[in-house]
């Protein structure tokens, strides 16, 4: 199942590049989501996500990893998978990032998905249309959410020469030992998103396509 979904961020294209490698900084910006560990020289996160598909309540814990950078293109590709806590299936995606300057300090970031559901949860899925719905809502939500934390923050992004993470008035972080992954720093944690007001939400976008409405 291939999805198509784009954001617009207000910083330009450098600056947004930096905000969006920040992995524990927007990780809390996505309903649901929640990071466990992250190994940024690996460029390996843990985390979990929960989401509600049809009638039923999803949690998937699983990993992403950041496995292509192009720097000069401003374009990332993540492999991420991930199983539901009660046996249910799983879930794996290949998503490509790519930025592009829209104006004069803002930036657009498209994002191509191709998702697989495995095992029961499978069926839930089988309506394309209720999963772009419902990726176009995720996404909407977490770029609300980006930009309330960049507004908090009044600090857009670090300075080039802090690692991904930190602020410039943070002292850098003890190394994690050899072969462990370093836990994120806590950070507020975006509310999940709700069943009722979602599950009303999808529905009406049905009743919208049924009447083609625009």
């Amino acid at each position: 199942m291939d999805i198509h979904n784009s954001f617009t961020v207000p910083l330009g294209p450098t600056e947004t590049w930096r905000v969006l490698l920040d992995i524990p900084r927007i990780a809390p910006c996505m309903p649901g989501a929640k990071l466990t560990a992250a190994d940024a020289g690996a460029r390996r996160y843990d985390g979990e996500v929960q989401v509600r598909l049809g009638p039923v309540m999803l949690t998937f814990a699983g990993q992403a990893r950041i496995v292509e950078l192009a720097e000069d293109g401003r374009s990332a590709r993540v492999q991420a998978d991930g199983r539901d806590r009660k046996g249910r299936g799983g879930a794996s995606a290949e998503v490509v990032f790519r930025l592009a300057e829209e104006a004069p300090g803002q930036t657009r970031v498209d994002i191509d998905t191709t998702l697989n559901l495995t095992g029961s949860i499978a069926q839930y899925g089988r309506g394309s249309g209720m999963i772009n719905d419902l990726a176009n809502h995720l996404v909407g939500q977490f770029a609300a959410n980006l930009n309330r934390e960049l507004d908090r923050s009044g600090d857009p992004t670090p300075p080039a020469d802090a690692p991904a993470g930190t602020g410039a008035a943070e002292a850098p972080a003890e190394p994690p030992a050899p072969g462990t992954a370093q836990q994120p720093a806590r950070s507020p944690q975006a509310a999940p998103i709700s069943g009722l007001r979602l599950g009303l939400w999808l529905i009406w976008q049905r009743i919208r396509t049924l009447f083609g409405a625009r």
